[in-house]
């Protein structure tokens, strides 16, 4: 086993994910630690952004990434976006993330997990690991039973279970606080949504849009998963979400959809969804801007299943986990409040609010 701190004074990164210079030294990490078991073959890192607020905490991402590098970048990318993200939502928590290289369907299992989960221990409470992409409730079940430091189990071994549904339900209320600022009215009811990335997220995000009486347009490079929401919703099926005529755009799948060259040819009046970086470069937010796309900032939308998995470090009981996950919808309000008072884009407002609450710890 090794286990080794790295110093990343000057790393930096072309992805915008705060909306202007992404440049790590701006607020730079307290940790990041890389993990080899020899005898399971895992290799993981962790980055601990901020411990500010409280313990890092953020998901496990398991993820067959080209090289160590690429791990890298994403690991810090994603734990910067969690200080924000739990800043901006209230909680009393920090900012980290986690990632496992490799190829989840091939390489993941008990032993591997178990190796990982004592890694998390190790650590001594600094990061608390969650599900993300390539892990599941199930999988911190196994991680669980070598750390004190994992949420987000399933209910029977003492989690909360799946965090989809309340993932759901905070971007549908982000979506909502933007379809006021849009249309002056709290409902997507009469509205055409495009949902790209038909996920456990994605496929929540849909029964409320349905069930709110929007019209839905939908997209996924997995057939089965296209195939489940066409049969339980009367929705519209497209190669290509972006291209239509949809009134909002709601990016559930990976980051990085919002290009130069998405936002000279969308025709969506706002942007809201569940995936994590959608600014493939932060001059991106300004050029919808220009073209009077209103884009709800990812980590204010996405910010529902951290509440819930917060909402198990201190022990809140669900109707109020819930409670914190609608307001959501009073937090993307005053986000675009700030914006049209400073006169800045909302992802700088939503930026300066996380700050100030992480300056002023």
């Amino acid at each position: 086993m090794t286990t080794s701190a790295l110093d990343l004074p000057e790393f930096t990164t072309s992805d915008g994910v705060f909306g202007r210079s992404a440049r790590l030294t701006d607020r730079p990490h307290e940790q990041v630690v890389f993990h080899h078991d020899a005898a399971t073959g895992l290799r993981a890192i962790v980055a601990i952004h901020s411990t500010a607020l409280g313990p890092a905490l953020g998901g496990t991402r398991f993820y067959p990434y080209a090289d160590e590098m690429s791990a890298l970048e994403d690991v810090l990318r994603l734990s910067w976006g969690m200080t924000y993200k739990a800043a901006v939502s209230g909680v009393n928590l920090g900012g980290g993330k986690a990632v496992i290289i490799g190829d989840p369907k091939m390489d993941k299992n008990d032993e591997l997990l178990a190796a990982y989960g004592r890694f998390v221990e190790s650590l001594g409470g600094r990061y608390i690991t969650a599900a993300d992409v390539g892990t599941r409730a199930e999988d911190l079940d196994v991680v669980g039973r070598h750390t004190a430091h994992a949420v987000g189990r399933t209910v029977a071994a003492g989690g909360s279970g799946d965090s989809s549904p309340l993932t759901a339900l905070g971007v549908f209320q982000a979506m909502r606080a933007g379809a006021r600022t849009v249309w002056g009215e709290t409902t997507l009811a009469g509205r055409t949504v495009g949902v790209e990335g038909l996920g456990k997220v994605g496929y929540e995000l849909v029964k409320l849009l349905v069930a709110d009486g929007a019209e839905v347009i939908v997209s996924d490079v997995n057939p089965a998963a296209v195939a489940r929401v066409v049969d339980e919703f009367p929705a519209q099926v497209t190669d290509n979400v972006v291209a239509s005529s949809a009134d909002v755009y709601a990016p559930c799948a990976l980051g990085g959809t919002l290009t130069s060259t998405t936002a000279a040819h969308l025709d969506a009046r706002l942007v809201c969804g569940a995936a994590n970086n959608q600014l493939a470069q932060p001059e991106v937010e300004g050029l919808l801007g220009k073209r009077g796309i209103v884009w709800v900032p990812d980590y204010v939308a996405n910010a529902g299943g951290l509440i819930q998995v917060a909402g198990e470090v201190d022990g809140s009981a669900a109707d109020v986990v819930r409670t914190r996950v609608e307001s959501i919808f009073e937090r993307t309000a005053e986000i675009f409040d700030v914006s049209s008072t400073l006169g800045v884009t909302p992802g700088a407002a939503a930026n300066r609010i996380a700050e100030r609450r992480i300056d002023t710890a």
